[in-house]
C-alpha cells in the first residue's frame, strides 16, 4: 500500500516553525475547542487540570453509546465551568420524541444550551431524520444559545457522490438563511485536515458563495502516524493526507509522534495577514489522547490556554 511504502528521503523540506510566529499562534488558538467521547473523557481525572476555563468541549454520540452516559458527562462538564456542545448525529435518532428527550434531559440534567447537528456517519438512517435541516426545522432546539453544523473542506462523498460539493454548498446556503433569521449564534464545525492551502481555498470558496458562517475549523491533534492514518482514511479526508503520506516515507521521522504545528502556524499566519479570513475558532479531535492535545495547546496558545486550575 502506498502509504506504506517507506523510503529514507535524501532530504526534509524545512518545517514552518511556531515559535517564529508565536503572537500569530497565540492569537488563533484562542477560544479553541475540543472533542471527547464518555469512554475517554473517563480517562481524565479533572479537566480543569487540563483545560482552559470555559471551554467549549463538544461529546461526540458514537452510534450505540447510551443517552445516560452522554447526559453523565455533560453534566460533569458543565458542573466544572465548561460550555458543554454535545453532538445530534440525525442518522441515529429514531423518532422525534427521542431528540426532544434528549434535548430535555441534556438541558434539564446538564444544564446545555448549545449542540452541534450533523448527518452523522452510518449509511442508513435509523428513523425520520436523515439530515441535520431536518433536525433544526423540527424547532425544538429553539432557545439554544449556539448552534454548530458540519463542514468538509475537502468535499464528502456521502452527501456528493460524485466527489463535488453542490449539495454540501446548497445545505451551507440553506443554514446561512436559517442562521439569519434566527437568535441562535451559529457556526461551521469542519472534519480535521493536515495541510493549510485545502482549508484556505474552502474557506474562500464559501466567502464568494456568500456564506459567512464562521468556520471553526478542525485540527487533529498530536497522535502517532499510525493512528492518524486509520482516522483520516475512515473519515474521507481528502488532498491534505498527502501530508502523512510524505511523513511516512520518511523513516527519520516514522516514529515521531505527528503535532499539528505546521497546518496551525501557517493558517495562523493566513489569518494574522487577513483579519476578515472566515476562521473563528480551531476545533481539536484529541485522536492521540485528550491530555496530550491539552499539553500541546498549553504550550503553543498563551496566556488564552492556561489550565483553568492554574489561573
Amino acid at each position: 500500500m502506498a502509504l506504506l511504502n517507506f523510503r529514507r528521503k535524501e532530504s526534509a523540506a524545512p518545517s514552518r516553525d511556531v515559535a517564529g510566529n508565536r503572537a500569530a499562534v497565540e492569537a488563533f488558538l484562542q477560544g479553541f475547542s475540543i472533542e471527547v467521547m464518555p469512554r475517554t473523557a473517563e480517562k481524565v481525572e479533572d479537566f480543569r487540570a487540563i483545560l482552559p476555563r470555559g471551554t467549549r468541549v463538544y461529546i461526540a454520540h458514537i452510534d450505540g453509546t447510551p443517552i445516560d452516559e452522554m447526559v453523565a458527562t455533560a453534566k460533569r462538564l458543565t458542573t466544572d465551568g465548561f460550555a458543554v456542545m454535545p453532538h445530534f448525529p440525525a442518522r441515529i435518532i429514531p423518532d422525534r420524541a427521542t431528540l426532544a428527550d434528549w434535548i430535555a434531559r441534556y438541558k434539564g440534567e446538564a444544564d446545555v444550551k448549545q449542540a452541534l447537528l450533523l448527518g452523522g456517519g452510518v449509511n442508513t438512517p435509523a428513523g425520520e431524520f436523515d439530515a441535520s435541516m431536518q433536525l433544526i426545522e423540527t424547532g425544538l432546539f429553539d432557545g439554544f444559545e449556539r448552534l454548530h453544523v458540519a463542514g468538509h473542506p475537502e468535499g464528502n462523498k456521502d452527501i456528493d457522490k460524485d466527489g463535488g460539493d453542490r449539495i454540501v454548498m446548497q445545505a451551507l446556503k440553506w443554514k446561512q438563511a436559517f442562521s439569519e433569521r434566527t437568535d441562535a449564534k451559529m457556526a461551521i464545525a469542519t472534519q480535521f485536515c493536515f495541510e493549510a492551502q485545502p482549508v484556505i481555498d474552502w474557506v474562500n470558496r464559501l466567502a464568494a458563495e456568500g456564506i459567512s458562517l464562521p468556520v471553526h475549523i478542525g485540527i487533529a491533534g498530536p497522535a502517532k502516524l499510525q493512528t492518524l492514518i486509520k482516522f483520516a482514511v475512515a473519515c474521507g479526508v481528502g488532498p491534505s493526507l498527502r501530508v502523512l503520506q510524505k511523513r511516512a516515507m520518511d523513516v527519520t521521522k516514522l516514529l515521531l509522534p505527528y503535532e499539528p504545528t505546521e497546518v496551525v502556524a501557517a493558517l495562523a499566519a493566513h489569518k494574522a495577514a487577513n483579519p476578515g479570513f472566515g476562521i473563528e475558532a480551531v476545533h481539536f479531535f484529541p485522536l492521540g489522547g485528550i491530555k496530550t492535545n491539552a499539553a500541546w495547546t498549553s504550550e503553543h496558545g498563551g496566556a488564552a490556554a492556561v489550565p483553568a486550575a492554574q489561573s
